[in-house]
């Protein structure tokens, strides 16, 4: 996995295939490497050029676990874009990857030709940001969660009930979960509390980068709804709802995700 200095880190990535370039950015507390299960081969497959990073947070990109802002991840990624001379060029992002594609689309749209939003919003709502102070707490303490429990609860969090409800899918899901535990490092629980602040969505009024918005309809995490308004406030996007998906959509159904994103690249 190479390197390279941006914004004042060393940041990770890989990049697999040729063509026109995408740019992946992943969600809170997740390596890049997550994309290379689906999202990667179906890009490199179609004849694009993809490349994935780690997140300022998670390593072996620097982890800054004394803090950071969305602001940083966005500059983050376009130090990268510039670094490699993708520029102008198509993105995917995911959750908080989406929020930081989002802000990369208002402030510098000469990075940026298409984007895909995944599991995004422009505003914290009560309950999401309840949840985030909760896991806050929790990861910040002392405390040694059960991995078999650890499995259930991000099972119930990030997939819909269409794999929740079906025994052989679910223990599949729990057995990756438990062998596979998100690891609370300094650096990711940076991630974790990160604030999105005020409302963006007026902000948003203001990209005219095309982006596809895609809401996962079981999303506990992000609900749909909050993608929606994205897509509402964006001029220039589409909105696309995916049944059956909750918060990791993109894994429950990557053909589905997938097929959408080459769709709209074609556009």
């Amino acid at each position: 996995m190479p390197f390279c200095q941006v914004n004042g880190i060393k940041l990770s990535y890989d990049d697999t295939g040729s063509g026109e370039p995408v740019v992946l950015v992943m969600g809170t507390a997740a390596s890049g490497r997550v994309w290379q299960l689906h999202q990667v081969p179906a890009l490199v497959g179609a004849g694009y050029r993809a490349i994935s990073f780690d997140n300022r947070g998670i390593a072996p990109t620097d982890e800054c676990p004394e803090g950071f802002t969305i602001g940083d991840l966005v500059a983050d990624t376009a130090g990268l874009i510039e670094h490699l001379g993708l520029g102008p060029c198509r993105l995917v992002g995911t959750s908080m990857g989406a929020q930081v594609v989002q802000e990369l689309a208002l402030a510098r749209p000469d990075l940026v030709t298409q984007a895909v939003l995944m599991a995004t919003r422009g505003r914290q709502d009560a309950m999401r940001a309840a949840m985030r102070d909760a896991e806050s707490e929790l990861r910040n303490g002392d405390f040694n969660v059960p991995a078999k429990y650890e499995a259930v609860v991000q099972a119930v969090h990030n997939l819909s009930p269409a794999t929740l409800n079906d025994d052989a899918k679910v223990r599949d899901w729990l057995d990756i979960f438990e062998l596979s535990p998100t690891a609370w490092t300094p650096g990711a629980r940076a991630q974790l509390a990160l604030d999105l602040g005020a409302s963006r969505l007026d902000a948003y009024r203001a990209i005219t980068v095309p982006c596809l918005v895609i809401g996962f309809a079981d999303d506990m995490r992000l609900p749909a709804y909050l993608a929606r308004e994205v897509a509402d406030a964006i001029p220039s996007a589409r909105y696309l709802e995916l049944a059956d998906c909750g918060h990791y959509g993109y894994l429950e159904r990557p053909e589905a995700v997938n097929e959408a994103i080459l769709t709209f690249f074609r556009t």
